[in-house]
């Protein structure tokens, strides 16, 4: 073929202003109203929260503003749900590429965010401090909703459908089989606490260090097997809207998901917020930190979320939400559904960092220098575990071999505590 030929066959260029006009356009049809109200209770004081309506993904451009919502359930005392709230946001904004477009932003957000959730719980036990916090961690870019999560805080989503969907998972070790599976293959304890008399009370706890969570940020003085790894889920709404419901565990264990929802539908979000943390107050009492964001996200021709057609509840249901498993490991289902509420575009759980990472984690290979995908610092790949390096001499024998990205020295060992291939030498004996 001529060169002539394959000059006519090429698309015509299209000047710069042009895409940019194009972009600026698709991004303010993209982009919804987001509303919020706060409201809390505090018992003892461990609960704090974080509202950013101002990020932009590329600095000075407004067009490209997204909006963080999150919530820090502190235990133990409050420093780790302090240095979270003030260090996880940039450590997962770091983990994002440079100069990509706003598709491939929000695909590479998924995996930033757990970089983001190892590197703060890396950092802060470093501190020394034995505190640690549940973390549940929104970020919503037009009608994309992305939720990261550990612990037993939890996200619900309300739409105009009716339908109450769960976009967290509780790692409770007493509610959650697969994480009391996976604690104690990596050598950890679950069991109740033992009283005088060898009677067990309370709720199943991971020993040493008597933690009823299997995830969290921190928590220095139990194993590591209680890893920062987040549960995270992605979904796109459709122009209708919905409503978010960010609470800590002092209002999901006085509520259900459905109650919540109901008890505020119709309400703007401010008063909404006020309302969940009454119901949940009149319902239990105020035995613990009682925290909620309520946030809706509303069409640009609505100045407030209408109420939902309780009618149609039913007929709903079975249409929203199609039944996945939590540790699902296909990353591009995409499912789309059928009354176009809401799409699935990503949901993954795992707990394994090979599997959260991926293998095509980007790398410049030709520098010599690599950029471990957890802390993002460089280094030579002799000062660290580089891709499908195998097992290293001091590794056990037993050990798989390394299939996942660049991980410095200090993200290696993490990565094998929290798999159970070394001890821990901040545990102590409960």
């Amino acid at each position: 073929m001529s060169q002539a030929e394959e000059s006519r066959m090429k698309p015509p260029l299209v000047p710069l202003a042009t895409l940019l006009g194009r972009e600026l356009r698709n991004e303010k049809v993209e982009t919804p109203f987001v509303k919020f109200g706060q409201a809390a209770l505090a018992k003892k004081g461990e609960d704090y929260f974080l509202v950013k309506l101002d990020c932009q993904r590329v600095p000075g451009s407004p067009a490209t503003s997204f909006s963080v919502f999150s919530i820090f359930d502190g235990h133990n005392g409050i420093s780790a749900a302090i240095f979270a709230k003030e260090n996880l946001l940039g450590n997962i904004l770091s983990a994002i590429p440079q100069g990509i477009s706003r598709e491939e932003w929000l695909q590479a957000l998924p995996r930033a965010l757990v970089a983001g959730f190892v590197k703060t719980d890396i950092e802060f036990q470093q501190r020394g401090e034995t505190s640690g916090t549940t973390v549940t961690f929104v970020v919503i870019d037009g009608w994309t909703i992305t939720v990261a999560s550990v612990g037993d805080s939890r996200c619900i989503l309300d739409t105009q459908g009716g339908v109450v969907s769960l976009l967290t998972v509780d790692h409770r070790l007493e509610e959650n089989a697969e994480e009391r599976e996976r604690v104690t293959a990596s050598g950890g304890e679950v069991g109740r606490l033992n009283v005088f008399g060898g009677n067990e009370v309370g709720p199943l706890r991971c020993w040493p260090g008597g933690l009823c969570l299997s995830r969290s940020i921190g928590d220095t003085d139990v194993g590591e097997f209680i890893v920062p790894v987040p549960h995270v889920k992605q979904v796109k709404l459709s122009n209708a809207g919905g409503r978010l419901i960010i609470a800590s565990d002092g209002i999901w264990d006085a509520l259900s998901s459905d109650v919540a929802a109901k008890s505020c539908r119709g309400l703007p979000a401010d008063l909404a917020a006020k309302l969940v943390v009454k119901e949940a107050l009149r319902s239990r009492g105020l035995k613990d930190d009682t925290t909620c964001l309520v946030v809706d996200i509303i069409p640009l021709d609505q100045p407030v979320l209408p109420p939902t057609p309780r009618k149609k509840q039913n007929m709903i249901r079975s249409f929203l939400f199609g039944k996945k498993s939590q540790n699902s490991t296909n990353k591009t289902t995409n499912k789309l559904s059928a009354i176009g509420v809401v799409e699935e575009l990503f949901e993954e759980g795992s707990a394994m960092l090979a599997e959260r990472l991926g293998k095509d984690f980007p790398a410049d290979v030709n520098s010599g220098i690599f950029k471990c995908a957890v802390c993002q610092i460089d280094q030579p790949p002799a000062d660290g575990l580089a891709v499908n390096s195998g097992p290293l001499p001091f590794f056990p024998a037993a050990s798989k071999p390394w299939d996942g990205p660049f991980l410095c020295t200090k993200c290696r060992n993490k990565k094998d505590a929290m798999e159970g291939k070394r001890p821990n030498p901040t545990t102590i004996t409960a």
